[in-house]
């Protein structure tokens, strides 16, 4: 009570509250006894209100509500996430209890430095930013006090990317009150999701709170669980590289001695190659647990590369040996009077005999090779289905993940 009467004589001095709060609730102290405020005896009452209050032998519980508003920009290049978070705390001070039939005012509102508060700290913040610079603290009769705070803040998340574009990840954050041991103080958290907007790449699907346990600091820990709508990733990478695939595939049926074949082939995998160059650099990186995508499109490369290699041999081959058929004169002459004597078949017509029994040993080869490709093809895309499905991998733990904060470190 003494402590409360204290705060609210110092601010009306200037040092806290504004004037017109004290006038509002007409607090009113003979002037004669103000100058007393100050001597050594008051002055320490004052400074004890802004020490954490006594709870015996028990720590002082603080129950913390996280309303969770947005969270936004979430790079996987760069393993970060923004949010934006309300704080909603609350404890019993006893000291700042007053007798309700002597002063009937419900509450009062005092600056946050007028009183203790805890001081909070996000361990895997980059920054923070306090939407309000002094903000106030509400006091109720019975002592119980309240503050909100309000911050937008980007932290560091290790993103679990193995499933990309189709992941789901975990994203902490870890709020500790680096001024006071567990001795003194313990946080009792909940979390509350306010998100109104899914318009999102990344939803949050779940909200988390606890208390990690063994730590010599007070903390509590709030998770976002968020997953990929994939839409995106899906129209930018997937569906371009199986349009280029099958169309690899179709240009298998294409003649083996048609010149087209091998710039169709080329072209191909020269467009792929781009692609792909692009797609290492959308890709997120990481030491572990690295996306499957990328293992699939490293894969598909190959099977182009392969192909194009093949068409690139055989027709190779097959160009060698055309010029053998080619004749003399004299030859042909005698070719000509034989075809008249026992007409055959028009030359413009050979191609299509290659066809038939009579293909090439070149062709012959080229048409397995391609019943092959085309088994590969399909088998590396029941595999990679089978390989996304069951696949599971998780990453190594980080070198301080498992040290509470606070201890000394391992020899």
């Amino acid at each position: 009570m003494t402590a409360l009467w204290l705060l609210l004589h110092l601010t009306s001095l200037g040092l806290g509250i504004t004037q017109p709060l004290v006038q509002e609730h007409s607090f009113q102290r003979p002037a004669v006894a103000w100058p007393s405020l100050f001597n050594f005896n008051l002055s320490r009452e004052v400074e004890e209100t802004i020490q954490i209050p006594n709870n015996r032998n028990a720590p002082l519980l603080v129950a913390v509500q996280v309303f969770v508003s947005n969270v936004f920009n979430v790079d996987i290049l760069r393993y970060t996430v923004s949010s934006m978070l309300l704080l909603r705390l609350s404890w019993l001070d006893t000291r700042l209890a007053w007798n309700a039939s002597v002063h009937p005012w419900r509450a009062v509102t005092l600056p946050r430095d007028s009183l203790w508060t805890p001081r909070l700290t996000i361990l895997e913040a980059l920054w923070v930013d306090w939407r309000d610079e002094s903000p106030q603290a509400r006091v109720h009769q019975d002592g119980h006090v309240e503050l909100n705070l309000a911050l937008t803040t980007e932290t560091n998340c290790n993103f679990e990317l193995l499933h990309f574009p189709r992941d789901r990840s975990h994203c902490s954050l870890s709020f500790y009150a680096l001024g006071n041991t567990v001795m003194e103080l313990e946080f009792r958290a909940r979390a509350v999701n306010e998100i109104v907007s899914v318009k999102r790449e990344y939803v949050v699907y779940d909200l988390t709170t606890q208390v990690p346990p063994q730590q010599l600091v007070p903390c509590f820990q709030l998770t976002l669980s968020l997953k990929n709508t994939a839409l995106k990733s899906i129209i930018a990478l997937l569906v371009p590289a199986e349009a280029l695939l099958l169309a690899d595939v179709c240009g298998g049926l294409l003649p083996l001695w048609a010149t087209e074949r091998i710039a169709y082939k080329v072209t191909l995998l020269l467009g792929y190659l781009v692609f792909h160059s692009s797609l290492v650099q959308a890709l997120p990186s990481s030491s572990s647990c690295n996306p499957l995508l990328i293992y699939f499109f490293t894969v598909l490369l190959l099977l182009l590369f392969l192909s194009t290699m093949e068409t690139v041999l055989l027709a190779g081959l097959l160009a060698r040996g055309t010029p053998r058929t080619k004749s003399s004169p004299s030859s042909a002459s005698r070719g000509e009077q034989q075809d008249h004597e026992n007409p055959g078949p028009n030359p413009e017509e050979a191609p299509r005999g290659v066809k038939g029994s009579r293909r090439s040993w070149a062709e012959t080869a080229d048409h397995i090779f391609f019943l092959v490709y085309v088994a590969g093809v399909v088998c590396s895309q029941f595999i990679f289905a089978g390989v996304w499905m069951w696949a599971a991998c998780k990453s190594d733990p980080a070198p301080g993940e498992a040290v509470p904060h606070g201890r000394q470190p391992r020899p």
